[in-house]
């Protein structure tokens, strides 16, 4: 990141990183119990994204990273640490950063509509996915022996698949009603 596009931010702008990175740390305490639990995790990037454009919304995602990896209990199940961060699941945490990136980016290239905001958290999304299998892929033959794509894949991509297009759907949704509130 520019030093000059964080050095311009403005009271405002820090007041609604820190919300939002608060709404991630909520969206990561609320669990859904199901076959394979999942929490609101990834609602509350697509929604800190929508709100709060690529900038901000990948300062807030950056924050709340930061705040894990020191301890901070921002996770699911009210969990932190390094440990957690750079775990098994950890790439799935960092590979959000990417895909704050993939809209900032988007954003910077194509404009802040609503079509440009989906295609770009659907792309962000795949590249998180992406990241935090071979993540995954990674840490699990360090600790438990090597593991397949397809394996891998689904255990944790294909269960997420769907509940995660319910969320970007409903972001969606909400998002316009919302970014009128957010300047």
């Amino acid at each position: 990141m520019e030093a000059t596009a964080i050095s311009r931010l403005t009271t405002r702008d820090l007041t609604y990183i820190a919300a939002c990175t608060a709404l991630l740390a909520v969206c990561s305490w609320i669990s859904i119990p199901t076959a394979v639990p999942f929490t609101l995790q990834t609602m509350g990037i697509f929604l800190t994204m929508g709100l709060l454009g690529g900038r901000r919304g990948t300062l807030a995602i950056l924050t709340f990273i930061l705040l894990a990896a020191v301890g901070a209990p921002v996770l699911a199940g009210f969990t932190g640490g390094l440990g957690v961060v750079l775990g098994s699941t950890g790439g799935y945490i960092l590979g959000f950063l990417l895909t704050g990136l993939v809209v900032w980016g988007a954003e910077r290239l194509l404009g802040s509509s609503l079509p440009v905001l989906a295609a770009a958290l659907a792309a962000g999304m795949a590249l998180c996915y992406a990241f935090g299998t071979a993540w995954f892929m990674a840490v699990y033959a360090r600790t438990e022996g090597p593991i397949g794509l397809t394996t891998a894949f689904g255990w944790c991509v294909t269960p997420f698949l769907v509940p995660d297009s319910v969320k970007l759907g409903l972001s969606l949704v909400l998002i316009p009603r919302l970014r009128r509130h957010v300047r």
